[in-house]
């Protein structure tokens, strides 16, 4: 029996943005628009993963599902991992690792990735969109890599939701690159063996080095795929980042 189970891991100590979770878009939490886009999506079982009870609160009061965990873990992974083996007992076959800090994600891009991954093609899977020129050279937006998908190609791509596998990820610029980046978003689909095995690899050079997770599947040549969106959803780690993301969101509850 295929079973999936989208988990957002959210905590309150971020390093760059303390309390996010719990700050303001349109009224609503932070955390309550990621969980609630998830529950549209339609594509499983949604959790809130979080050693906060601040964030259990809210959650619950809004009628959903948090589960407390530990303050230890080193990465959100490890966070998803806690709640698959101690809550879930490890049932569901694909697990969705979606970022917290990523409001005004579309329930479609959601969908397309869950849709993605029942075909078994790849260890995991993720998202991207197109790569806006001011941030080439931003280290707060993480790229992603490629050599199949060219820049005259993603129009296409992207009405096609094609995935093609991932070859590098990095914050600093794309410049000399040889192959074509990517704005990455910050979602992460698992099978279940995927999860297990990634889970009992130790913390990688390059995934310290970049504080990137997703660099310890690549350098133990675990598969990675990437599907593209035309939405491109803003990843909130600073006050300003805050500010654009309540001027888009606002907008559109004006539309």
């Amino acid at each position: 029996m295929n079973k999936t189970a989208i988990i957002i891991p959210s905590r309150l100590k971020a390093k760059r943005l303390e309390n996010k979770p719990l700050k303001l878009i349109n009224n609503k939490e932070m955390i309550l628009h990621v969980y609630e886009a998830a529950i549209k999506s339609k594509s499983g079982e949604v959790f809130v993963a979080t050693p906060d009870e601040e964030i259990i609160k809210v959650v619950k009061k809004f009628g959903g599902s948090a589960i407390k965990t530990s303050d230890r873990h080193e990465t959100g992974t490890d966070r998803i991992f806690e709640v698959f083996e101690n809550v879930l007992k490890n049932e569901p076959n694909l697990i969705i690792n979606l970022q917290g800090d990523m409001p005004n994600i579309q329930p479609r891009a959601i969908a397309n990735l869950v849709n993605y991954m029942k075909k078994n093609e790849c260890d995991i899977a993720t998202l991207a969109s197109l790569l806006h020129p001011n941030h080439i050279e931003d280290i707060n937006v993480v790229k992603v890599f490629t050599r199949h998908i060219t820049q005259n190609k993603i129009n296409e791509a992207i009405k096609e939701s094609t995935f093609s596998p991932v070859s590098d990820f990095h914050r600093g610029v794309t410049t000399g690159h040889k192959d074509f980046a990517y704005h990455h978003i910050g979602i992460y689909g698992f099978t279940s063996e995927a999860l297990i095995k990634y889970v009992n690899l130790k913390r990688s050079k390059l995934e310290l080095e970049r504080n990137l997770e997703q660099m310890r599947a690549l350098e133990n040549n675990m598969t990675i795929h990437v599907g593209f969106t035309g939405s491109s959803p803003l990843s909130v780690d600073t006050e300003e980042d805050l500010i654009e993301v309540r001027k888009i969101m606002e907008n559109n509850e004006k539309k």
